[in-house]
């Protein structure tokens, strides 16, 4: 007979923590019943004798438990020794958003009303660092402005920026702008350093209320603008892991290179059937191969995936580090792996013409495109072809005869891909999904890494055939496990907020359109707008303030959450798992499902799910933030050479300070700050979005075309000026100026215009310090007008 502690029939989840420890713990939901029976908070003592824990073992086990409840933020421990629940206290737990000027924002866990954290207290804070507040009181902005009672994790523990000495002592200015503070560098930890090159430092202590954060110098990336240095500062700068632990290539290099005969033993051979992978020129891990035939007067579709899951078990090495990195990173020409690359590029990738182990999403298409059915099982494949999307659009869509002949004997089934595909696309449009179509920006690299271009990659239908295809097996995993009753991993999209709407509202107004639907608009209401912009010259631009009224995508447990931008009940990662923890996650539930389980004695509570998540939806937002980075960065550095140069472009965004403008093919925004308009007093009109000259009556609006001449570029900012042509050439001609009292509140621009070109010239930290204010708001702006949050997936 196995031996249960007398606690164990009070813990509801103690068979569950059986399964996971040879001698559990009070389990978390345990330990909060017995605080939430409490009057008061309980100490370690105390809390052992009310569960009835016996033995030094079991305390040893409910002190570790407490310690990990105390690292997620669950517990609070008093000055007393005494543990109590974060929400009992009047504390707010949350993460630490910081603003260039000094002064921040803590983000409640809860998704409640963000509280002000003004500089002093945000003296001791890291930018995403999380900590527990009190409010204080209500600001004059009715803002709930509250004080540090605790910093519950540190982020940051290493950084990168520009190393300087000063009066014998060194310092590190961060590159990241959200992090204000400078580092300080005692002499004996410089190493070899030289001045203004860039270096990674490690936080040897953290900043306090009374001291600067002191760090040790751990590597000199290089100098700056060296080749290939923006990707080496994003990777530090956001802490994605980069290096492999010992331990994880150790466990990498069992793995054979071939699959053998063993490993396909009760699996479904589809090693005959034609399944081709259809990706970018310059994929390197293929996690997805598919194929299509007539069925009846429908389809069936064969959506072959990665078996990730057969290889990395849970809580090894490689299930560690995955989980950690969240996703794979993709840099221009670089790609920081979620999994190492003997499995990413070698055993789990689907390449051509050799064996591979695979899950597999099997439906039925009906003619009008609807899944009728669908099942899932494990297989063994054999890919028939490696096809970009090119090739596909060549042979299939354009039906060019050399094409055609390349890709040989799939072609029929290419084909019946392509005509599953348009049944789908208007299975898509009656649901009313909301299809965005923005150009993705692209960088091509000489041999010296210097950039050749920048320019955009259009989306076409071979795109869009593999993104419904990926869909419909996206959308039969989450309501395969929904079915089951499984703890399953959705990736959500919630409905737009109040405040958003009202901003849309407005901004589509002075295009003349309408977004339908009140409080509450429908999918196919922005899909409406979508339609009535596809001919427009301003399309790309009412496109991205659409796609900036959604929320961000994200991942939960919450599996009736659903998916607006997709308008689906519930969906699931499940086609990406080499590049997406999530997607390992879901194959691991299925698999769990196929092999007989329940969800009572799956690895995995929701709660434990549901945690992961928010944790993948935290590490994907560092892949986009340090991505886009670097791709800031390069279009700066490719525009460096051009200045003084003329460039058509459209004003997407005004401000009293000035216009933001998106320039046509490199895409780069940047500044027209109003003292560089024709001399004027400009008034805003936060309604009509547009700057109106008092004397002139020029008027810039949002949306206008306009030609702009690049003034100056500052690479360490990320930050273009330009000023407008038109505007030179009348000043050209201009022999007379009016002068007129201003009105009040008017922005007075000086006129004033170098006739040269302005030399990059870098600004110090100091430097830009000093211009605080008007820097402050425009990298806040800046930030705003480059975030496209990526809702359709």
């Amino acid at each position: 007979m196995i031996y249960q502690p007398k606690w164990a029939s009070r813990d509801s989840q103690y068979a569950t923590e059986s399964l996971k420890y040879s001698q559990p713990a009070p389990s978390r939901e345990f330990i909060l019943s017995i605080l939430d029976e409490s009057a008061r908070p309980i100490t370690l003592d105390e809390l052992a004798v009310n569960i009835g824990l016996e033995s030094e073992a079991e305390i040893d086990g409910l002190r570790r438990r407490l310690i990990a409840m105390l690292r997620d933020g669950q517990l609070i421990e008093n000055r007393r020794g005494q543990y109590g629940r974060v929400e009992r206290m009047d504390l707010i737990q949350g993460r630490v958003t910081a603003h260039a000027d000094g002064f921040g924002f803590l983000v409640p866990d809860d998704h409640g009303e963000d509280v002000f954290l003004p500089p002093k207290e945000m003296s001791q804070l890291f930018h995403g660092d999380r900590a527990l507040v009190r409010v204080r009181r209500i600001d004059q902005r009715g803002r709930r402005e509250g004080f540090v009672v605790e910093v519950l994790e540190r982020l940051t523990k290493q950084l990168v920026g520009r190393f300087y000495q000063e009066s014998g002592m060194g310092f590190v200015t961060p590159d990241n702008p959200r992090i204000t503070h400078n580092i300080v560098i005692p002499p004996d930890h410089w190493g070899n350093a030289k001045e203004g090159q860039i270096v990674v430092v490690d936080v040897i202590e953290p900043p306090g209320k009374h001291h600067q954060a002191i760090g040790h110098l751990r590597e000199v990336l290089g100098d700056h603008m060296a080749p290939g240095m923006e990707i080496d500062v994003a990777v530090r700068n956001h802490g994605i892991p980069h290096t492999w632990p010992e331990a994880v290539e150790i466990e990498a290099g069992t793995f054979p290179s071939e699959v053998f005969g063993w490993s396909v033993d009760e699996r479904e051979d589809l090693r005959s059937i034609p399944l081709v992978t259809v990706d970018g020129e310059d994929a390197r891990d293929f996690d997805d191969a598919i194929f299509c035939e007539p069925s009846g007067s429908g389809w069936r579709l064969l959506v072959a995936i990665a078996d990730v899951s057969h290889y990395v078990q849970v809580d090894t090495a490689l299930d560690r580090e995955a989980k950690d990195r969240g996703n794979s990173v993709y840099f221009p020409e670089r790609v920081v792996p979620m999994l190492p690359e003997a499995l990413s590029n070698g055993l789990c990738s689907l390449n051509p013409k050799v064996d591979r182990l695979c899950m597999v999403c099997a439906l039925e298409i009906s003619k009008n495109g609807e899944i009728e059915r669908f099942q899932f099982f494990e297989g063994v494949m054999c890919s028939a072809a490696r096809l970009t999307y090119n090739e596909f659009q060549r042979a299939v869509v354009d039906k060019d005869s050399a094409a055609r002949h390349r890709v040989g004997n799939v072609l029929p089934h290419l084909e019946n891909l392509h005509k599953l595909y348009q049944v789908m696309r208007e299975a898509r449009t009656r649901r009313g999904s909301i299809d965005f179509d923005l150009p993705e920006v692209r960088i091509r690299f000489d041999e010296h890494r210097k950039i050749q271009e920048v320019y955009t990659l259009d989306r076409f239908d071979a795109h869009r055939v593999i993104e419904e295809c990926m869909i419909a097996a996206n959308v039969a995993s989450a309501s395969f496990l929904r079915q089951r009753g499984m703890p399953v991993l959705c990736r959500v999209h919630q409905t737009p907020a109040a405040e958003r709407l009202e901003e849309l509202r407005e901004f589509l107004v002075e295009f003349g359109l309408g977004l339908a639907g009140g409080s509450e608009p429908r999918p196919a209401d922005y899909g409406a707008v979508l339609a009535q912009v596809a001919d427009r010259p301003e399309r790309a631009l009412i496109e991205t303030v659409l796609l900036r009224s959604l929320p961000r995508a994200l991942y939960t447990a919450d599996p009736d959450a659903g998916h607006f931008g997709l308008a689906l009940e519930a969906y699931a990662h499940f086609t990406s798992p080499i590049r997406r923890y999530p997607d390992l996650l879901v194959h691991r539930s299925i698999r769990h499902v196929l092999r007989g389980g329940q969800p009572e004695n799956f690895a995995y509570t929701r709660e434990e799910i549901d945690r992961m998540g928010a944790h993948c939806s935290s590490t994907e937002r560092r892949a986009d933030d340090a991505v886009h980075d670097v791709i800031a960065w390069l279009k700066c550095e490719f525009l460096m050479d051009r200045l003084g140069e003329t460039f058509n472009g459209r004003i997407s965004g005004v401000t009293p300070f000035g216009l933001f403008v998106t320039i046509d093919g490199v895409q780069a925004d940047g500044l027209i700050h109003v003292t560089a308009l024709d001399s004027d007093y400009y008034h805003f009109d936060p309604i009509g979005r547009r700057l109106r000259g008092e004397r002139s009556g020029r008027v810039y609006r949002l949306g206008d075309a306009i030609s702009v001449r690049l003034a100056r570029i500052d690479l360490d900012e990320r930050k273009i000026d330009f000023e407008p042509v038109r505007d030179l050439k009348e000043k050209k001609s201009d022999s007379k100026t009016t002068t007129k009292t201003p009105a009040k509140g008017a922005v007075k621009s000086s006129g004033k215009l170098s006739a040269k070109p302005v030399a990059d010239k870098p600004l110090k930290k100091s430097e830009t310090k000093s211009k605080a204010k008007r820097g402050g708001r425009r990298r806040s702006k800046k930030s705003e007008q480059n975030k496209i949050k990526n809702t359709a997936d």
